[in-house]
């Protein structure tokens, strides 16, 4: 599942991008306001992490023009403040939940997971490209039913871009979602580490486009 992470400090991004992802979420990140409204405007999330200080556009006003155009995926606020005024408005601006910085990534995530199965989302865990599957629940991946051993590296790299089937995902931006912020990894790392992926599924289903990226076609959807 894809979840819009928009905050403007970096430690906190980087830490709730971390934490989801070793639990099995793709976390993409916007660091304003402007840039969150449009990402949740136009891509498909099934939640939000939203910061209410952010340079550009508060969080408020994103989340406002978010509920103006129809889009209900769930939203949780964070903020610096705890005045009970501040979170009144959240909820009356359309918030689902409301965490009051510092916080603790355990709470962060059972909370996102309860808004999640609140709204139905958790129950789309398995992700499906003709023989492949991915359960992003149990975290397993299997090819004509058979399970395949996959490392922590490569799961991130498989569930990233099946996320984004029927989308070419360039080497940089497939980089971005599945390193940690310390790892650098070398130009041929993703190359090299998505050979072996291929060799373990048995499966032509990770595409090359020479000179833009890589992508699962989008042939069967989500089960």
């Amino acid at each position: 599942m894809r979840i819009l992470i928009v905050e403007d400090e970096e430690k906190i991004a980087h830490s709730i991008s971390e934490t989801l992802m070793q639990m099995g979420f793709v976390p993409e990140h916007a660091a304003d306001g402007e840039d969150g409204w449009f990402r949740g405007s136009t891509e498909d999330y099934s939640a939000a992490i939203l910061d209410i200080g952010l340079p550009k556009l508060d969080g408020l006003s994103v989340l406002r023009n978010w509920r103006k155009e129809n889009i209900g995926f769930p939203v949780i606020l964070l903020t610096a403040k705890g005045s009970w005024m501040e979170r009144v408005d959240g909820i009356d601006a359309g918030a689902d939940d409301y965490l009051v910085k510092p916080f603790h990534m355990e709470e962060l995530v059972a909370r996102l997971r309860a808004l999640l199965r609140r709204d139905g989302a958790e129950k789309k865990t398995q992700l499906v490209a003709g023989p492949l599957v991915l359960d992003t629940k149990q975290m397993r991946v299997s090819v004509d039913s058979v399970p395949i051993k996959v490392t922590p590296l490569e799961y991130r790299a498989l569930n990233f871009l099946m996320h984004n089937r029927g989308r070419v995902v360039s080497q940089e931006e497939l980089a971005t979602n599945i390193y940690f912020q310390d790892q650098e990894p070398d130009s041929n790392a993703i190359e090299v580490m998505l050979g072996r992926l291929r060799r373990k599924l048995k499966a032509d289903v990770i595409l090359t486009r020479r000179g833009f990226g890589y992508m699962i076609e989008d042939e069967e959807g989500a089960a």
